[in-house]
């Protein structure tokens, strides 16, 4: 068969499964606007739109930017995985009093800086493994539709012009507060929602605004200036994905103002404008306070990415329910780092073996043969994955449970294949490897922790961060490996076990394999005063954050 009509083919495949998954685990989400669970039924069957608010781009991206992004990656990848064909749109603010107040500090232009973040923010987003939208859209690109939509507010009387600028009358739209509950009292000046005595309701809040010295600028029936925070996501997601479609996404902190006056906005230009789920996700904090630049207690995601891996900031960020609050811990960075180690060097030590043993695995075309515990496992992972991600994404309680079970069976069998077997026992044991890993990996895949790279290449990368943190390179703990290894010679254990645990201490676990010891990370273990862990035993670290 043709290759290429064989992938084809391979793909329908898929996605028929896939639908045949959908009918039996129905997904419900959690919409923002219902305040409830709701099976999701897109406007076209086979079909989603989906628009998410991304980030008004003046600086690098901080954790609770990466938050957003992932948590909408993950909804991304399992629609797809359902067998929707998905149209993803995600904006970038270029015009906003951020970005002009940062670029007259720094001397550039506003926009040349704005399109410098939108790059750094690319990349931040391709180390954590999000991919691409279908469109990605920016402001300053779509001035003709947010004029058009402007104007179609204003003919409709939910806007009127004082000296240049626009607002938006919420008077005039009496279903206004209807996602957040807010009232219009409370759209306080200083959240984007300037004090004007012109205005006819405090609430009211700019369509449009008139030009200043030194802003940029654009022409509109109005005169010259730029368009207000709220109405570009009326503008573009109308103008890619109608004003009728599935799901609107951001953070939690968006609901209101922003979403609030998205709705009336769009409304007011199309009366039949209509998002079926409004989704949003959690605050990540740091001390229990929400993490954000205003604040000041925002760390950056490069600062986290150059100390930790970015696919273990990853497993970090959904190892908690996206609606839920995450806070920033040193300790659960620590544990996610570990955690992705021992999946990694688990799924390389199977990959390893299962290459080794290649021409013992039979090429029939049969269905492959394997143990009743590895049928229970696939089927407990299956089920527990469906379950799951079909219940708002779930993440956290996949990542667990049956999944662990699962790589505990690798290494179970693994250990099996080392010793002497009959040779239909040796291939059902192979077999069992093969089809386990296959559906651990379709996990990962879906969750966005399967590694662009081989599994060697990532766990070097990992060990290469764990040194950072460390303060070492491999040389010094070869050279701490061999000091200990004279101190085991001349038998003294307990010079032996202290300086394992100065490096266990700093996130460096030395293993006695044989003769030999090797070294992998580990999440540090604080020492209590006059304990000293013997070898092979743990200190439970102490709770902190950064």
């Amino acid at each position: 068969m043709d290759p290429s009509k064989q992938e084809t083919n391979q793909k329908k495949a898929s996605k028929t499964m896939a639908k045949k998954e959908t009918q039996e685990f129905q997904f419900v989400v959690y919409n923002t606007m219902t305040q409830q669970k709701e099976v999701f039924k897109p406007k076209t069957p086979g079909k989603v739109c989906m628009y998410v608010c991304g980030v008004t781009a003046y600086d690098f991206s901080h954790l609770g930017h990466a938050r957003a992004a992932v948590s909408f990656d993950v909804l991304y990848r399992y629609l797809k995985h359902l067998g929707y064909e998905v149209t993803y749109v995600r904006n970038f603010t270029d015009v906003d009093d951020k970005i002009i107040r940062r670029a007259n500090e720094t001397g550039e232009d506003p926009i040349s800086l704005s399109d410098r973040y939108c790059k750094e923010y690319n990349i931040d987003m391709s180390d954590l493994q999000c991919l691409s939208p279908t469109h990605e859209p920016r402001v300053s690109d779509h001035m003709e539709q947010i004029k058009d939509m402007i104007t179609q507010i204003i003919n409709k009387d939910f806007g009127y012009v004082v000296d240049g600028d626009v607002f938006f009358a919420v008077d005039k739209f009496p279903n206004y507060g209807k996602l957040s509950g807010q009232k219009l009292e409370n759209n306080r000046a200083g959240e984007r929602v300037a004090v004007d005595s012109r205005k006819r309701n405090p609430s009211d809040f700019a369509l449009w605004k008139a030009a200043k010295p030194g802003e940029p600028s654009w022409d509109s029936p109005w005169g010259p200036g730029r368009p207000g925070w709220h109405i570009e996501c009326s503008a573009m997601s109308a103008h890619y994905l109608s004003f009728k479609f599935d799901i609107h996404g951001g953070g939690l902190d968006l609901i209101f103002p922003h979403h609030e006056n998205e709705i009336a906005q769009s409304c007011a230009a199309c009366e039949e404008s209509d998002v079926s789920y409004w989704m949003h996700n959690g605050h990540v904090t740091n001390n229990n306070e929400k993490m954000s630049k205003s604040l000041g207690n925002f760390f950056t995601i490069r600062q986290i990415t150059e100390r930790y891996h970015p696919l273990a900031l990853r497993y970090f960020l959904i190892n908690a329910h996206y609606r839920s609050p995450l806070n920033y811990s040193i300790v659960q960075l620590e544990g996610a780092s570990d955690a992705v180690f021992y999946i990694y060097q688990t799924l390389k030590d199977c990959q390893d073996a299962l290459l080794q043993l290649q021409e013992e695995m039979p090429n029939d075309g049969k269905p492959a043969r394997i143990s009743p515990d590895a049928k229970e496992c696939i089927s407990k992972l299956r089920n527990e994955f469906q379950v799951k991600m079909a219940d708002d994404l779930s993440t956290s309680l996949i990542l667990t449970g049956a999944f662990l079970e699962a790589l505990k069976l690798v290494n179970n069998l693994l250990t099996m294949l080392r010793k002497k077997q009959q040779k239909q026992q040796r291939l059902l044991v192979i077999q069992s490897l093969k089809e386990i890993e296959k559906e651990v990996t379709k996990i990962l895949d879906v969750l966005g922790l399967q590694p662009p790279c081989s599994y060697n290449e990532v766990l070097l990368q990992l060990k290469e961060k764990a040194l950072t943190r460390a303060g070492l390179v491999e040389d010094d703990v070869i050279r701490l490996i061999n000091q200990r290894a004279e101190v085991r010679r001349n038998k003294d254990f307990l010079k032996s076990d202290q300086m394992r645990a100065h490096l266990q201490a700093k996130g460096i676990a030395l293993m006695d394999v044989g003769t030999e010891t090797i070294w992998r990370p580990c999440v540090p273990v604080q020492q209590e005063s006059g304990i000293v862990p013997s070898e092979g035993q743990k200190v439970p670290p102490k709770p902190e954050t950064a």
